[in-house]
């Protein structure tokens, strides 16, 4: 049995690819660029690399039908037409499963929590959001009206160890974490009641292979990818001020006058695309459809990323 993996090396990829020859797969791990996975395991060397670039490869989607693997999972679809033009020429292959990396930003502003993961009705509110809820959408005719392997899978906000986490102000700034580890006063916008759902790329990888593991469940499913909580920007300052020894200072203030204070338009625009969702994902279905347990609750992913921006030097300890 073989499995392509489309964006190998990233921090989903770093887990999914032993994880998938664990199962007793040859995995084809395609990337632009062969660099090294996030982290180091003996399972990589067993992996077939493969250079190949989405954006620069006109016959891109063919080149990975003629591959002829059973299972191919697409980690770095952004465009519905690559969606389309991967259907297309896995038709008439190996391939009986192909799952497709959407996003939680497929969902617009939070309703009912948690969140209702079937709403087709989603009004994404960015470009990316919108793609992904189009590619879903797509992906999901496809299978009830052509039989089309498909399952989606939705990530929240992926972390750990490496990556660039969004942090107590709604964005990637390191800001407020090196503010906090000053033991500085940091606001928050509004009263810092609005919600960010971090996720171990480990995680959101064990959802892939057990969706893999569990095809004749996973067909035409979506999944959320998530750790089963979510954090205010209140209850994420306070932790940090606790994993720093620092006694918390946290204020608050309107909108306007918060994107004042954090300076940057751009992360302004981040936070905002952040926090306007505040969504809740339940993982209910995803434990009793797939057995997916995750590995690590959403503070430990949390204070592993921190972790890791210290051991790395970019957050300064006094």
């Amino acid at each position: 049995m073989k499995a392509v993996v489309i964006g190998a090396y990233g921090h989903i990829g770093t887990y999914l690819v032993p994880m998938l020859i664990e199962q007793g797969y040859e995995v084809l791990a395609v990337s632009r660029g062969i660099s090294k996975p996030y982290e180091e395991n003996p399972l990589w060397e067993q992996a077939v690399k493969v250079k190949l670039d989405r954006t620069k490869a006109p016959g891109f989607s063919q080149a990975i039908a003629d591959m002829q693997a059973e299972v191919v999972i697409d980690l770095i679809n952004f465009d519905i037409r690559e969606s389309q033009a991967m259907v297309r020429a896995l038709k008439g292959t190996n391939c009986t499963h192909y799952l497709y990396c959407s996003s939680c930003w497929a969902h617009g502003r939070a309703g009912l929590l948690p969140v209702n993961s079937d709403d087709m009705l989603n009004t994404p509110l960015c470009a990316y959001g919108k793609d992904k809820l189009a590619s879903e959408n797509y992906l999901r005719d496809e299978y009830e009206e052509n039989g089309f392997p498909a399952t989606c899978i939705r990530p929240g906000q992926i972390s750990g160890p490496g990556w660039a986490i969004i942090g107590p102000w709604g964005n990637a700034s390191l800001t407020p974490f090196q503010k906090i580890a000053d033991g500085e006063q940091i606001m928050l916008p509004n009263f810092g009641m609005e919600t960010i759902h971090h996720v171990h790329g480990y995680d959101v990888a064990q959802c892939f292979a057990k969706a893999v593991l569990h095809r004749d469940k996973a067909l035409g499913e979506i999944f959320e990818a998530a750790s089963g909580n979510s954090i205010t920007l209140y209850g994420y300052a306070k932790l940090m001020y606790d994993f720093f020894g620092k006694e918390a200072r946290i204020g608050f203030l309107p909108w306007k006058e918060w994107c004042e204070y954090e300076g940057n338009p751009e992360e302004c625009e981040s936070t905002y695309l952040h926090i306007a969702r505040s969504g809740f994902y339940s993982i209910e279905r995803e434990r009793k459809l797939l057995g997916y347990q995750p590995k690590y609750t959403n503070v430990e992913t949390i204070k592993l990323a921190v972790q890791s921006y210290l051991d790395r030097g970019l957050i300064k300890v006094k």
